[in-house]
């Protein structure tokens, strides 16, 4: 199930609004878990097992790990975690990657493993790193281990963020978990934040998202350069729109139910570096890896060299984590390499630049490493690439460009300024007065056009549901 669709908005929700405020206080969490996995196994039912499977085997994790640390035996404690972090992975790595590997090994005359065409349940990325840091978080002494299994389960199912993040931690939510309350100015609040990210999703990511389509499947000759840049700048928009909208409405939904989550994008097209970028791009994910991979691994507290290795550690894992495809491997290393050349050699440098240059720097690695991001066939992704250079293809442009250049045009300025912070820099200089009537007045308009959209259209894909 997806929030962009009628059903949910106008069935599904409504009703899960309607138990919750009926539901007395206590039985609140129990009652989120059953929503919860209804939501999640809507389609695929058996995706449930692995959910329960996930649930049982970390919750008694954490209470083995805190048991551990409250008898001074650290060394025990640790082989807990390590056994949660092996099943978390295992678990991953049995759905994601199985079939990835037996087919990379196929194609180099290794055929021990079976390829088992396996179906990646939704979301598996997102909750198997959620559950993942919780025993460390146990072990660490940043939160409690849960001794209430339906509280527990609640937080690794939480159907707002569960198919596609942003990604929680244990620390962040326990206390939510355990108890919140109910302000109306929390709901209120959640109502239009989800409503933002709905027309994001709707009114932008998908109709960008049809014009990457048209130049994803253009034969390479026919590719013009300035309809390849065309095209990945349609993509750039439809993945922040896409995935930006949905954390919104991730963010929105949990405000109406309770609950707080942090942002997981800053207007990551105005950044002036990569390492800028990478702070304000999937800021859940980013954090993460920091947290549980990069800092335990020695962060930037080392020799240049041990850097270097932390560094391409850390981006291979962030590269194979989006997907089962070497291309993802390739787009998580270039990333490696950038950051790398800004911490040691270029990065103060490139400080002194004017900001636009710094920007231009940034966007023009961003949108090629889009292109290597979206492309999963290396025999399609390097005669795209090289039409975007001018080597190969159809020139220099066409008036296949101009025409979708002129359809697109109030789309992408809408988009540029949705992109930056300019827009809510503006609302905020409103009068309090003015900000009262507009708000529920822009806020009926996004629901109604994007309802209208979702009834007539048929292209609503979600771009994170297969990682």
């Amino acid at each position: 199930m997806v929030f962009s669709t009628v059903f949910f908005l106008f069935t599904y929700f409504p009703i899960v609004l309607i138990l919750h405020t009926a539901t007395p206080l206590r039985y609140r969490n129990a009652m989120l878990l059953v929503v919860n996995l209804i939501f999640y196994g809507w389609k695929k039912p058996a995706y449930i097992l692995i959910m329960f499977a996930s649930i049982g085997i970390d919750y008694v994790h954490g209470l083995l790990v805190e048991k551990a640390k409250a008898q001074d035996d650290d060394r025990r404690a640790r082989r807990y975690v390590v056994q949660s972090v092996i099943f978390n992975l295992a678990l991953l790595g049995f759905f994601k990657y199985w079939d990835f590997i037996a087919r990379s090994l196929a194609a180099v005359g290794l055929s021990f493993m079976p390829v088992l065409g396996l179906e990646l349940p939704i979301g598996i990325s997102f909750y198997t790193f959620q559950t993942m840091s919780y025993t460390v978080d146990v072990y660490r002494g940043d939160a409690r281990a849960q001794r209430n299994i339906v509280n527990f389960g609640t937080f690794v199912t939480l159907f707002p963020q569960l198919i596609a993040g942003p990604i929680l931690k244990y620390k962040d939510l326990a206390d939510q978990i355990d108890e919140r309350n109910y302000p109306v100015e929390r709901f209120a609040a959640g109502v239009q934040i989800f409503t933002v990210g709905l027309a994001k999703k709707v009114l932008l990511a998908n109709n960008f998202g049809a014009l990457w389509d048209v130049y994803k499947a253009m034969p390479p000759e026919g590719l013009t350069a300035a309809g390849a840049w065309l095209g990945a700048v349609a993509f750039a928009f439809q993945l922040y729109f896409d995935f930006a909208g949905y954390s919104d409405m991730a963010v929105g939904l949990g405000r109406m139910l309770g609950f707080e989550f942090s942002g997981n994008f800053n207007y990551p097209y105005t950044a002036r570096s990569i390492t800028d970028f990478w702070r304000r791009w999937h800021i859940s994910l980013s954090s993460w890896f920091r947290d549980y991979l990069y800092i335990p691994l020695g962060g930037s507290r080392v020799g240049k060299g041990r850097l270097i290795f932390n560094l391409m550690v850390v981006w291979a894992a962030t590269g194979i984590w989006h997907g089962a495809n070497w291309t993802f491997l390739l787009w998580g290393a270039c990333y490696g390499v950038l950051l790398v050349l800004e911490k040691l050699v270029w990065g103060k440098a490139l400080e002194k630049l004017p900001s636009p240059l710094q920007r231009f720097y940034t966007l023009f690695f961003v949108l090629v490493l889009w292109v290597v991001f979206a492309v999963e066939d290396f025999s399609r992704l390097l005669p795209y690439l090289g039409a975007m250079f001018g080597l190969g293809g159809a020139g220099a442009v066409d008036g296949v460009f101009f025409y979708y250049l002129k359809s697109y045009l109030p789309m992408l300025l809408a988009a540029i300024l949705g992109s930056t912070p300019l827009v809510k820099n503006l609302w905020s200089k409103l009068p309090e007065k003015a900000q009262k009537v507009l708000c529920p007045l822009l806020m009926l308009s996004g629901l109604l056009l994007s309802t209208a959209y979702l009834v007539d259209g048929t292209y609503n894909p979600f771009l994170y549901f297969q990682f």
